[in-house]
């Protein structure tokens, strides 16, 4: 049996509807079609992950001066619980020390129980926690808990 093919690619425009279709099926307060345009005319470091040709994830980070910020990592749906979101981590912690990071950071619902468990497998330990960050479906906010890993 031959090994799947993993390729993490630069996103680009035609990779948006495949994104922004994930993104909505993943998330109850998705990030929007101009969020991800944003990200990617500023430059952020913006990646796609391939298994056999497929897309199966995406990820947005920004990189300021010796620190890399993960905004999204993303396992699309039929991809998820066979270790894509844990390859694409170690593609970006690779990444983010090509470009001078010494150190990420990132931010994380507390309700979000699979993401916390795969950035704890990976070394992110909780440096604080923001107040009412994020938006919730119906009105109020949820707290953001904020992960930090050396690199």
């Amino acid at each position: 049996m031959t090994p799947p093919v993993v390729d993490v690619s630069p996103m680009t425009e035609t990779d948006l509807d495949w994104v922004v279709e994930n993104e909505t099926a993943l998330h109850a307060v998705p990030w929007t079609r101009g969020n991800f345009e944003d990200s990617l005319s500023a430059g952020y470091s913006a990646w796609v992950m391939r298994l056999d040709a497929h897309r199966v994830a995406y990820a947005v980070m920004l990189h300021v001066l010796d620190e890399s910020h993960l905004l999204n990592l993303s396992v699309a749906q039929p991809a998820q619980g066979v270790g894509i979101g844990g390859m694409l981590l170690r593609f970006l912690f690779e990444e983010a020390r090509r470009c001078g990071a010494s150190q990420m950071f990132l931010e994380v619902r507390p309700s979000n129980q699979p993401a916390l468990a795969l950035y704890r497998r990976h070394g992110f330990r909780s440096v604080g926690r923001r107040k009412d960050y994020y938006p919730v479906v119906g009105g109020g906010r949820e707290d953001a808990i904020v992960m930090r890993r050396d690199l």
